[in-house]
């Protein structure tokens, strides 16, 4: 249970077209309570990537949108990489 006015966050490393959408490569977002990997995407406002094949590592293990996210966690999101 996390006391009142404790400010839990997860780190956030964006790669490829999605860190130049977010304009950095690391950010901090505020997590409350019981968040979800989905929450952290949808605070960044980049939640049409999941349809693009976004891919979500947490502490470095694959995790799909529904997994929970806990203060300190690191999230890296991975676009779809394209080739040529």
């Amino acid at each position: 249970m996390p006391l009142d006015g404790v400010i839990m966050q997860a780190k956030v490393l964006a790669f490829g077209p999605l860190a130049e959408e977010l304009a950095s490569k690391e950010t901090f977002v505020n997590i409350p309570p019981n968040a979800s990997v989905r929450y952290v995407i949808e605070e960044l406002g980049v939640e049409m990537w999941l349809s693009q094949g976004l891919m979500v590592n947490v502490n470095g293990k694959k995790v799909d949108e529904d997994h929970p996210i806990f203060d300190g966690d690191e999230i890296a999101l991975l676009p779809p990489v394209s080739g040529g």
